[in-house]
Order: structure tokens, then C-alpha cells, then sequence
């Protein structure tokens, strides 16, 4: 890699902690810029498992001094410190704009205002901004529908169905060209995130990248956020011998991504410039419903819990989306290579020697009071 000195916000944490591992293993300085949020890290202090060799600035992003510190000398910036989860950023509105929007609009202000180094600037966006993903309607082609109505919900009619002709429609791959419909605040935040790095990299000529991260999961990976992917939520539970709480008749689908396999493209972004001023998808390209989630991480567990599948809806939930990663294969020469049963059974391996602090059923209480369960 032709950048040595780069900056990686969130670094502490669940993906920025494995990029920093493969960047300091290609002979890179790495500083990290981190809050050690107590949601992702409880205790308030640095993993064991952070890089010894990454320079460790405690700073947050939404305060200009500590940017300013950060930024000083490096070539290249990942910025991954966000506030995450879709639910609880519908009521802690402020914090999550604060934090997404305007932490990402002071780093943008200092470069545009000020002297810098960068080279490269790659920026986590997210597949929330999606909203429901694409699907084929046998009247009307591809078509985008929008969040599913209140009335069938309520009815049990899970299905998605054609905005012009109500026939039912079938689930497709969404590609980066698909409109963002963000329907929470945080898939709003993300949204505008990527939009304004894009933009001030494309004004500035700072090689920018968004990547649009699916559902990430692996070693690392919080078992204690109640507000963390399902895949973590599954495992804190069945670990702990609880029933995985599915909603809906489980047949809605995801797309798990490794992060090792993450890593590998965000490195393939820093490299090529055909990456440069563009927006990828990462993900596995394959749609996973969410009961067979549950079913392999229950046998890989040798568990006898049973799903419990509720049949409940909550709130800006989207029933399908699932990425079309021709074009991140295409120009950068990535592929996924980490299956989901394999990823999954690492995953339990390592989460063996993590103590989980079950509060999911805290931050379902609190989702409920809010109703957005």
C-alpha cells in the first residue's frame, strides 16, 4: 500500500478493530480515534483484543479538538464511528444526528477549511438507507415498494406487494443505482453521511468511497448491545439457554457478511482507484430468512431451544433486502468467501470465552414503551 499513516474512527470496535489488524499486518501506522461507547464496550475500556500497535487517541467524533488531533499527519481516513441501531435512534433522535451528521460535518469543515494530507477517505455507510429492497412484479417489472402497510400488518398479511398494481411481488438484488427510501432516523443519518463525504471528496479531490455494509457479522461482534445485529442478538440469547425471539412468520430475509470478508474489500477501496468517488455494496449477495439464522446457530450450539416466532410486527421493518455486489466484483475484484455456517460456527467458537450480558429483553421493554416492537 502506497498510504502508510491512516486514521480509523471506531476502531475499538467490531469492524474497525479487524481493519486495523490487517492494516497494521501490511506495514501501515494506524492511528484510532474512539469514544469506547459503554453500549459497545461495557466496561468503558480498550478490548483486549485491540492492536497493540495502533496508536489510541479516547476522543469523540462530535468534538472539532479532537479531529484536529486525529487527522494530524495522516494520508488516509476510514471513518466508522457511528451511533448504530434503527430502533433506538427513533427516540434518541438528537444524539444519533449529532453523532452520524454532525461528527461526519466537523471532519468535513477541517478539510475543507484547513491543511491536510488525505489521500483517501472511506466512509461506512449502510443498506438501511435502502428501505425495502428491489422485487419483480409479473404485471410491471422491477419496481421499489415502499414500507408495508399498518392494515395488513395487523392482519398477518407479511407479503410485499406491487405500488402499481397490488399483485404480490418477488424478492430481487439490490443494486447501488436502487433509490434510498430511509425510513428510520439512523438510515436517514447514513444516508446524509454518505452523501455529504461524497460529495466534499468529489469538490476537494480527495478519493472518497462509500461502502454500503449489509449485515456484518463475526468475531468481535458485541454480545451485550441489545441494539446489535440478530445474528448476536440469537446468540446472546441461545447462549444463555433463552428461545431466539423471531418476528413475523420468520420468513423475512437478510444478507450476512464476514467481516474478514468486509476487511478485504474495504482494503481493495484504500488500494484501487477504481474505487475512488464511488459507492459499493458489501455484502454476501445471497438472501438468508431469519428463522434459518436461528435454526444454524441453535445447532451449532447442539442447543434444544425451539425459535419462538411470534408473529409480531415491529415498526420500519423492511421484509427483504439483499445486495447485488456485481458491481464492487466487477471493478475492485471482490468477492465474499466466508460462508454463513462457517462465519457462524467461528463466531460461537470465540464467543465461548465472552461473558454476554443479556439485555435484549431490556431493549425490547424499551422499544415497546416507544412502540416500535
Amino acid at each position: 500500500m502506497n498510504i502508510k499513516n491512516i486514521l480509523v474512527t471506531g476502531g475499538a470496535g467490531f469492524i474497525g478493530s479487524h481493519l486495523v489488524d490487517a492494516l497494521i499486518s501490511r506495514g501501515c501506522r494506524v492511528r484510532v480515534l474512539d469514544s469506547l461507547d459503554r453500549q459497545i464496550h461495557p466496561s468503558g475500556r480498550l478490548p483486549a483484543y485491540f492492536n497493540k500497535k495502533a496508536e489510541f487517541i479516547r476522543g469523540n467524533v462530535t468534538r472539532r479538538a479532537d479531529w484536529i488531533a486525529a487527522l494530524k499527519d495522516m494520508e488516509a481516513v476510514v471513518h466508522f464511528a457511528a451511533a448504530v441501531g434503527v430502533g433506538q435512534s427513533m427516540y434518541e433522535v438528537a444524539r444519533y444526528v449529532h453523532v452520524n451528521s454532525t461528527g461526519t460535518a466537523i471532519l468535513l469543515d477541517l478539510l475543507a477549511n484547513g491543511k491536510h494530507k488525505l489521500k483517501k477517505m472511506l466512509v461506512a455507510a449502510s443498506m438501511s438507507s435502502y428501505g425495502e429492497g428491489i422485487y419483480d412484479c409479473p404485471n410491471c417489472g422491477k419496481v421499489k415498494p415502499s414500507l408495508r402497510s399498518e392494515e395488513k400488518l395487523k392482519k398477518k398479511d407479511f407479503q410485499v406487494y406491487c405500488p402499481n398494481c397490488q399483485h404480490i411481488v418477488s424478492l430481487l438484488a439490490t443494486d447501488e443505482n436502487t433509490a434510498q427510501t430511509a425510513n428510520s432516523i439512523y438510515a436517514i443519518t447514513k444516508k446524509i453521511q454518505e452523501e455529504m463525504v461524497l460529495n466534499i471528496g468529489s469538490a476537494y479531490r480527495i478519493p472518497t468511497v462509500a461502502l454500503r455494509f449489509f449485515n456484518v457479522y463475526g468475531p468481535r461482534q458485541s454480545l451485550s448491545n441489545p441494539y446489535n445485529g440478530v445474528a448476536a442478538i440469537f446468540m446472546s440469547r441461545i447462549k444463555n439457554g433463552k428461545a431466539p425471539i423471531i418476528n413475523e412468520d420468520g420468513k423475512q430475509t437478510r444478507d450476512f457478511v464476514h467481516v474478514r470478508d468486509v476487511v478485504e474489500a474495504c482494503l481493495a477501496s484504500m488500494i484501487k482507484k477504481e474505487a475512488d468517488y464511488q459507492v459499493f455494496n458489501v455484502g454476501s449477495g445471497k438472501p438468508v430468512n431469519i428463522a434459518g439464522v436461528a435454526e444454524i446457530i441453535i445447532r451449532l450450539y447442539h442447543s434444544k431451544v425451539k425459535p419462538e416466532i411470534t408473529g409480531r410486527v415491529r415498526k420500519l421493518d423492511v421484509r427483504h433486502c439483499y445486495a447485488d455486489i456485481s458491481k464492487i466484483s466487477k471493478l475492485l475484484d471482490w468477492t465474499p468467501k466466508i460462508s454463513l455456517e462457517a462465519g457462524l460456527k467461528e463466531v460461537i467458537t470465540w464467543a465461548e470465552n465472552e461473558v454476554a450480558i443479556d439485555r435484549v429483553d431490556e431493549a425490547m421493554r424499551e422499544l415497546e414503551k416507544h412502540g416500535l416492537r
